[in-house]
C-alpha cells in the first residue's frame, strides 16, 4: 500500500472513529430532542398542545438556519399520563432513539420516577415538566438525579402559598382540600399545610380522588360535610369539574380554588357557566396580554388563527429555555456542555418572564399570578 493510500485509510478510520463516538443524538445539520407527554386519555389535550407549540417553535427555529447550523427534531411519545409508561418512554427515547435530551415532561409522580430511573442515571438533562413537586427541586448536592432536572415553573409550595395567602387576607379560615392521589396532589397537599401553619390553620376536611378518574362521590361527601367556606382543589381539569358539579348539586357553594395544571381554558370549556368565581393560580403571565415579549413572541408563532392559552405558553417557554442553552452550548455540543449552560443562566430574561439555575440550583422560577373565571369564562387578573 502507497503511503498516500496509507494516510487516506488512517484518515477515514480517524473519521469513522470520531462519528462513532459522537454525542446521541448529535449529527452535523440534527439535534433530536425526546419528549414523553399524555396525548391520549383523560388529560391528552394537555400534552397534544405542548407539542404542537413545540413542534411550530422548532419549525420557526429550522426556517431561520437552526441551532448553529443544526435543525431541532422532535420525537414524542404518548405516556398517557402513566407512571409506568413515562419511565419506558424516557428509557426508550435515551436508548433506542438516542435523543441528546429531553423536553416537555408531564406530571409529578411521572417525571419524578423518570427522574430517577431514566434519564437521571443516563446523564440526559431534561428542560421543564408540568409539576412543581419538590422531588424535583432538590439540591442535586442531595440528590446527584437532580442534576439533570430543569424546571422552568414556580413550585407547588409557591402557588398554595399564594393561595392560602389570598383566602387568609378574605378572613377565611374553614379551607378544605380535596387531592389527587398521587405525587402531584400530595405535593400540592403538603404545600396547603405548610401554608395553613403560618396562620395556625389545619385543613377542615381533606379528601381524595384517584388519578385519571372522576370518581367524585366520596370527596364530594366528606368535603360538604364540614361546610367549608373555601376549597383548594389539587386536581385537574375534569375532576375538577366533577368536583365543582357535585358540590353544588349538594348546596355547597365555598369559594373554589385551583392550581396552574388544572388548565384555565379546559376548565371553562368543560364546566362552561359554572366555572365563574373558581381562582387559580397561574405560573406563566397571561397568554393573552402580549405587553410582555414572551408572550407576544408566543402569540406571534401561533399566528391569528391559533388559540393562546397557559399550557401552550408554558411548553414555549420550555422550547425557548432549551434552545437559549443549546445556542450558549456551542458547535461542539455535549450533554454536559448543555448542562453547564444551562447553570449559568442565572436570572435569564426571555421577555418578562426570568428563570433561574446555578450549579446547585433547580428551581426555574418562583413567578405565581392570582386569577378568577369570570363571565363568558374570560380570565381576569
Amino acid at each position: 500500500m502507497s503511503l498516500a493510500r496509507a494516510l487516506l485509510c488512517a484518515a477515514l478510520l480517524n473519521w469513522f472513529g470520531c462519528v462513532a463516538a459522537g454525542e446521541p443524538g448529535v449529527t452535523d445539520n440534527r439535534i433530536l430532542i425526546g419528549m414523553t407527554a399524555p396525548f391520549s386519555g383523560p388529560n391528552g389535550a394537555y400534552g397534544l398542545d405542548m407539542k404542537g407549540v413545540i413542534q411550530a417553535y422548532f419549525r420557526q427555529i429550522n426556517e431561520a438556519g437552526g441551532i448553529h447550523g443544526r435543525t431541532l427534531e422532535l420525537r414524542a411519545f404518548d405516556d398517557g399520563y402513566e407512571t409506568e409508561r413515562a419511565v419506558a418512554n424516557s428509557k426508550n427515547l435515551i436508548g433506542q432513539e438516542s435523543v441528546f435530551a429531553l423536553l416537555a415532561s408531564y406530571g409529578s409522580s411521572p417525571t419524578t420516577a423518570a427522574m430517577n430511573e431514566a434519564f437521571g442515571p443516563a446523564k440526559v438533562p431534561l428542560v421543564g415538566t408540568i409539576s412543581g413537586a419538590d422531588s424535583l427541586r432538590r439540591p442535586p448536592r442531595e440528590s446527584p438525579n437532580n442534576r439533570y432536572m430543569f424546571n422552568v415553573r414556580a413550585s407547588y409550595a409557591n402557588e398554595t402559598e399564594a393561595i392560602v395567602d389570598h383566602l387568609a387576607s378574605l378572613g377565611i379560615t374553614s379551607i378544605a382540600v380535596v387531592y389527587q392521589n398521587d405525587g402531584f396532589g400530595k405535593s400540592g397537599l403538603d404545600g396547603v399545610v405548610n401554608a395553613l401553619k403560618k396562620y395556625r390553620l389545619v385543613p377542615s376536611a381533606v379528601a381524595t380522588i384517584e388519578r385519571n378518574s372522576v370518581d367524585v362521590a366520596q370527596a364530594v361527601q366528606q368535603i360538604a360535610r364540614v361546610n367549608p367556606q373555601a376549597v383548594i382543589m389539587v386536581t385537574l381539569y375534569k375532576p375538577t369539574a366533577a368536583f365543582v358539579r357535585g358540590m353544588k348539586n349538594a348546596n355547597q357553594l365555598p369559594q373554589f380554588m385551583t392550581l396552574s395544571p388544572v388548565g384555565a381554558d379546559l376548565l371553562v370549556e368543560e364546566l362552561g357557566d359554572q366555572a365563574r368565581g373558581i381562582g387559580i393560580s397561574q405560573v406563566m403571565p397571561s397568554p393573552w396580554n402580549d405587553t410582555k415579549p414572551l408572550v407576544h413572541d408566543y402569540q406571534k408563532l401561533l399566528g391569528p388563527q391559533g388559540k393562546p392559552s397557559y399550557y401552550g405558553l408554558e411548553a414555549y417557554a420550555m422550547a425557548r429555555v432549551l434552545v437559549d442553552a443549546l445556542r450558549k452550548s456551542g458547535r461542539e455540543l455535549t450533554r454536559e456542555k448543555l448542562v453547564s449552560a444551562l447553570e449559568s443562566m442565572t436570572n435569564h430574561d426571555m421577555g418578562g418572564y426570568r428563570v433561574s439555575y446555578s450549579a446547585n440550583e433547580r428551581l426555574g422560577s418562583r413567578f405565581v399570578d392570582l386569577t378568577v373565571i369570570g363571565a363568558g369564562g374570560r380570565i381576569l387578573h
